[in-house]
């Protein structure tokens, strides 16, 4: 059985332990209303804006004048999956999970006979991926200097992107990334993003389009691809300040649990200290 020191010192360490991560929790609380104002306000916008590309692919078609970023190089051999993450820990799962999807889709297209390129945003999932998929890695983006998600780092990376896909790096991109759905449940998401892909039945074309719908979408579709990315990261830190908030608030409670179990093997042994000099005394007086 440890010293009586030993379990005063360790109840210390535990709570000292059990306020870093109460601040901790605290702090992410407040984040996660800015960050879950941000990712909810900009759903509307994004659905709008896929439902009118929608719209204008639908007329398009299949036409030979439709922007490569809507009809895709013809092939699909080069995939690059945008894997991302966080750029601290302490956030339960968060990052395991999105990482979890990504190597299910990477080892399901290596299965396939493609080749996989590899794109993380944010460095922990860099290293947990960097263990069995290091090869497969072309760029890493690092967002520990972001105070705060505008819409000009997402057109960075989508910049990075429509460069790579202009100069046939690859044939298709997907993204990867948490969407938020409350504090306790975040839904990982695979999204491909390039060439463009649109769900459901698109509105019939009731409208004449100056200068055309190729012209238009030809504009639309990179901001689109942005916008995406954009959602995303949005997305993304909505879901890790409410992993972050759970986490914390679950080791909370498991530093308070402790607490108690230790003070109570504390308070037994000091108990038992107590008695047992009692009965030297006792036995030494009757000695005498």
């Amino acid at each position: 059985m440890p010293s009586l020191k030993a379990l005063k010192n360790r109840i210390a360490s535990v709570k000292s332990t059990r306020m870093i991560t109460k601040a901790m929790q605290m702090v992410a609380a407040a984040k996660l209303r800015r960050a879950q104002e941000a990712a909810v306000a900009a759903r509307p916008y994004a659905e709008r804006m896929t439902a009118v590309m929608a719209g204008l692919a639908a007329s398009v078609g299949g036409s030979d004048s439709a922007p490569r970023l809507l009809s895709g190089t013809g092939s699909d051999k080069v995939h690059l999956v945008v894997v991302m993450t966080s750029e601290r820990g302490l956030c339960g799962g968060f990052n395991t999970t999105i990482v979890r999807l990504a190597e299910q889709r990477i080892a399901e297209l290596l299965g396939q006979g493609k080749t996989v390129k590899i794109l993380t945003v944010g460095k922990k999932g860099r290293e947990q991926l960097k263990r069995d998929y290091a090869k497969h890695f072309v760029a890493h983006v690092d967002l520990s200097e972001v105070k705060k998600m505008g819409y000009d780092v997402a057109q960075g990376i989508a910049r990075d992107l429509l460069s790579r896909f202009d100069a046939g790096e690859f044939d298709v991109a997907t993204i990867v990334y948490n969407r938020f759905q409350s504090v306790i449940a975040q839904v990982p998401t695979a999204q491909q993003v390039i060439p463009a892909v649109f769900e459901g039945d698109a509105a019939s074309a009731l409208y004449d389009y100056e200068p055309s719908e190729e012209g238009i979408l030809a504009d639309l579709l990179p901001r689109g691809v942005a916008t995406q990315i954009f959602t995303a990261l949005l997305e993304n830190g909505a879901s890790e300040q409410g992993a972050r908030m759970t986490a914390m608030d679950n080791a909370t409670r498991n530093a308070g649990d402790m607490i108690d179990r230790l003070t109570i093997v504390y308070n037994r042994s000091r108990q038992a200290a107590i008695t047992k000099e009692l009965i030297e005394i006792i036995s030494g007086a009757e000695a005498l």
